[in-house]
């Protein structure tokens, strides 16, 4: 089993280079499994054991399992992840010449390790806009090109002594990645002629594309005894699998079991797909109210509900233990972390400490606690947005990882399976 659950990480971290892909897959596997699409603008007919989801903007999801019609009396159990990880999109009119260089012109996406992105065979993917009879609905496709087609080359240390002293990279101008070169003057656009290509579609069809650089290296174990799962989109790619593998195979008669995933977490959520929009309060009401309920009943159901936010945390580093808190230190094979900060960036307080602790606990689950050094500043997660929007009982945890926000990121793979555990044990209540 441990074996076929990381190689399904694997296998979904690869199907997935961009949120408009990871959110695809995720449909795919749950069409598979039986669940039912639900359309926003038509009325919902919720049945008891019915598995269903809802979209927005093709790149988040919500799935749920109504377990049980007494969602007042039994909450929401809720796993909230994210699909978007931080990188390079494509500008429009991206085609620049330096020389005889073909480039494209990018900007960065949320808070990538930009070195880590150098002198890698890169790809793109993501979704095309398509002309279609009716101007208010375009035609959407997704689009990977697979193939390595671009490439941003170092500046050779005979160039640049001070390489290996740190290098300040400047993003609209160090970062841009070479798809060619010519020889004369270069006519057309490079990239959107092989995006028509791949589409088999005119150039002319294509009214926008939200596209986004990524590493074309597949997912693999490392270490001595493979302990190790290298990939990219680990951030928070490992924590979607985790939460829908868990649904996938949860089995309760109480509540509503509910996976969320996110769009645009490492830009602040501030989007209709985010989780700073109303999109899970929404789907949460019309789920009490498909099955019945009134808006009391509802506010009731929240009370009674619990929600697990789950974004990766940071494994005590061996080259640099100094950066870790000094007594709450977060090491490889002891399980998912359960993450605290004074600053209320994560939603976890002693009530839903307990709470998974207890769960862990009943489980035989091992857990560990991350904090922050008291002179570094962190980062945040979906908790307190989520939690300021719909006031529900929230603890943030997180599989511990490497090089996080790297091109290339690094997790045991026993404490992936372990936070697997934890989130099936907590549908499973």
């Amino acid at each position: 089993m441990s074996n076929t659950l990381v190689n399904g990480l694997m296998s979904f971290i690869d199907q997935s280079p961009s949120m408009f892909h990871a959110a695809d897959t995720i449909i795919s596997q749950l069409e598979s499994n039986g669940f039912s699409y639900l359309d926003p603008s038509s009325n919902w007919n919720l049945e008891v054991n019915g598995k269903y989801y809802v979209t927005s903007n093709q790149s988040a999801v919500i799935a749920f399992i109504v377990n049980s019609t007494a969602v007042e009396n039994e909450g929401f159990k809720i796993v909230g992840a994210h699909t978007d990880v931080p990188g390079f999109r494509i500008k429009p009119n991206p085609q620049m010449t330096t020389e005889s260089y073909v480039k494209l012109n990018t900007e960065i996406y949320g808070g990538p390790i930009l070195n880590t992105w150098l002198d890698r065979p890169l790809s793109a993917a993501g979704r095309v806009a398509l002309k279609s009879d009716n101007v208010l609905r375009p035609t959407i496709k997704l689009v990977d090109l697979e193939r390595p087609l671009l490439i941003i080359p170092n500046l050779a240390i005979h160039m640049n002594r001070d390489v290996n002293n740190g290098v300040k990279l400047n993003a609209q101008k160090e970062t841009l990645p070479v798809v060619s070169y010519v020889k004369e003057k270069l006519e057309g656009n490079i990239i959107l002629e092989e995006v028509a290509k791949k589409l088999n579609v005119a150039p002319s069809d294509i009214l926008e594309m939200d596209l986004f650089l990524y590493p074309t290296e597949k997912s693999c174990m490392v270490g001595l005894n493979e302990e190790f799962i290298s990939a990219s989109r680990l951030d928070d790619l490992s924590m979607v699998y985790s939460g829908l593998h868990a649904l996938l195979n949860s089995s309760s008669a109480s509540g509503v079991n509910v996976l969320a995933c996110f769009d645009n977490e490492e830009v602040g959520s501030t989007s209709k797909q985010g989780a700073n929009s109303p999109f899970l309060g929404t789907t949460l009401e019309r789920i009490a109210v498909s099955l019945g309920k009134s808006r009391e009943d509802y506010f009731r159901a929240l009370a009674h509900s619990f929600i697990i936010s789950a974004d990766v945390a940071h494994l005590l580093h061996p080259n640099y233990p100094e950066k870790s808190d000094p007594t709450n230190k977060v090491l490889p094979g002891n399980g998912p972390a359960i993450k605290l900060s004074a600053s209320c960036s994560y939603t976890t307080d002693s009530d839903s400490f307990g709470v998974f602790a207890h769960l862990c606990d009943s489980n035989n689950i091992p857990y560990q606690v991350f904090v922050n050094r008291s002179d570094e500043r962190g980062g945040s997660t979906i908790g307190p947005v989520t939690a300021s929007h719909i006031a529900i009982r929230s603890v943030d945890i997180g599989t511990p990882m490497l090089s996080m926000h790297s091109a290339r990121e690094l997790m045991a793979s026993a404490d992936f399976i372990h936070t697997t555990s934890a989130m099936l044990a907590f549908y499973n209540l």
